[in-house]
């Protein structure tokens, strides 16, 4: 919140939105006015004189502008909004990928481990002559290449955590281990609640609806401009001639009879509708969102609970067995490497699922907001 440039860039938007507003209902300046009349009549200087010269703003012009311009303020501070949800979003989203990573290391350091213990079991047999050399050397396959995934997950690891500093706007951040249970509380969502909140509480709706009041606005003032404004002015001069002052009174008023505003009107109309249209559209948009996210919620919870209920402790024990059972002679090394490699795809699959079922969950709880270090749109 303290280092993301692009909510500072939200920010200065609102603050943009605000100088709009004040401009709008500043009243017209008046105008200083230097009048010479009949200069050089009889040889004299004539009328000499100044005044002023005021435009007058008729049918409530200026507060109808600043009605239309503090809508966009309401637009810009739900914008705001919108961007504080991405960036978080990005920030926990993140977080769980650190996390996950950290755990892809531990299950590949434990299939180091794994693999190590059967290259030496493996070794052992070959020296009491049950074994043949291809099974140590596909023992030895076997440990190299866990070794090599090992390191390939700790370069992920690294990349996760340069992707979440960046989006804390701290790239310079050292990385450190990061606590939390992946499989701690795991998060529970119903459909038709979350819709409810989702079209009732997200920014992006409410910054729609903000438009629709901007755009009504914004055509009751192009109505008012049908009517125009008109100006006054007030001169004195002083008379050479007759050492007389004399005061000239104007009042200059545009006569509407070609441009009545008409085409402003109509556009102002045709936004007005687009504007309300545009809620609608907003709403099915998040509608559609939501239903693809939370299907791949739906999808990551219920394989994460089988795997954690069934998959996994199923292959955990098949190794165990096929392991004694090789060390004792009665399975042979295909059985062992393929319980070995069993478990740890399931484990990395198990890792895979609980990655996705907590970034749809921040997605969810998030108002389906993501893209934190996106470039502030125009007119947010």
């Amino acid at each position: 919140m303290e280092s993301n440039p692009t909510l500072v860039q939200a920010q200065m938007a609102v603050r943009a939105a605000q100088g709009k507003w004040l401009q709008a209902g500043l009243y017209p300046n008046p105008a200083a006015l230097y009048v010479g009349d009949e200069i050089g009549n009889e040889g004299l200087s004539g009328f000499q004189g100044g005044g002023l010269r005021q435009e007058i703003v008729t049918h409530d012009k200026l507060r109808l502008r600043r009605a239309a311009a503090s809508r966009e303020i309401q637009e810009a501070r739900h914008a705001l909004e919108a961007q504080q949800w991405r960036v978080l979003n990005d920030v926990r989203a993140g977080y769980y990928e650190v996390l996950v990573a950290q755990k892809r290391v531990e299950v590949n350091e434990q299939l180091v481990r794994v693999s190590e213990q059967a290259q030496k079991i493996t070794e052992r047999l070959r020296a009491a002559g049950e074994v043949n050399e291809a099974d140590v050397l596909q023992a030895k396959i076997e440990y190299e290449s866990a070794r090599l995934e090992r390191d390939e997950a700790m370069i992920r690891q690294r990349a996760a955590w340069r992707q979440l500093a960046a989006v804390l706007g701290r790239p310079d951040m050292e990385p450190r281990p990061l606590r939390g249970d992946l499989e701690a509380e795991l998060p529970a969502f119903q459909w038709q609640e979350i819709l409810t909140e989702l079209l009732f509480q997200s920014p992006e709706v409410a910054r729609a609806r903000a438009a629709v009041e901007r755009a009504r606005c914004e055509l009751a003032r192009q109505c008012a401009e049908r009517w125009p404004n008109f100006e006054v002015a007030l001169v004195g001069k002083y008379d050479a001639a007759t050492q007389f002052g004399v005061a000239d009174v104007g009042v200059s008023l545009p006569l509407p009879l070609f441009n009545r505003n008409q085409g402003n009107i109509a556009k102002a109309q045709a936004d007005y509708l687009a504007a309300q249209e545009e809620v609608r559209r907003v709403e099915l948009e998040l509608h559609d969102r939501l239903a693809r996210a939370f299907e791949r919620y739906d999808i990551a919870r219920r394989r994460v609970e089988a795997y954690a209920k069934t998959i996994l402790p199923q292959a955990e024990k098949s190794l165990r067995l096929v392991r004694v059972g090789y060390e004792e002679g009665e399975q042979g090394y295909l059985a062992l490497l393929t319980a070995q490699r069993t478990l740890f795809r399931v484990s990395l699959e198990y890792l895979a699922n609980l990655q996705e079922l907590w970034a749809q969950s921040v997605a969810l709880r998030g108002m389906l907001l993501r893209g934190g270090l996106q470039a502030i749109a125009q007119g947010q």
